[in-house]
């Protein structure tokens, strides 16, 4: 049924590609959204129904980014 929904849903190109091959990959990737957005982990845990513990191990190599601006609140935090 996923692979048909797929065909429906998407372009042949996204058909062939491993873009949302899964349900699974659509979960993960709105978790590493929310993640990448800057929402705290506690949130995102139990948006997604995880422990924090758990949602760390597994999303934490998909924060990507933003290095720039962490180091600007780290900073902040530091002067205040």
């Amino acid at each position: 049924m996923w692979r048909e929904a797929r065909k429906l849903a998407l372009t042949p190109a996204q058909v062939d590609s491993p873009l949302a091959a899964r349900p699974y990959d659509l979960r993960h990737a709105g978790v590493s959204l929310w993640l990448n957005a800057g929402v705290h982990a506690p949130d995102v845990a139990d948006r997604a129904g995880h422990s924090v513990d758990v949602l760390l191990k597994v999303y934490a190599k998909c924060i990507d980014g933003d290095r720039d601006t962490m180091k600007a609140r780290i900073e902040f935090a530091l002067a205040a």
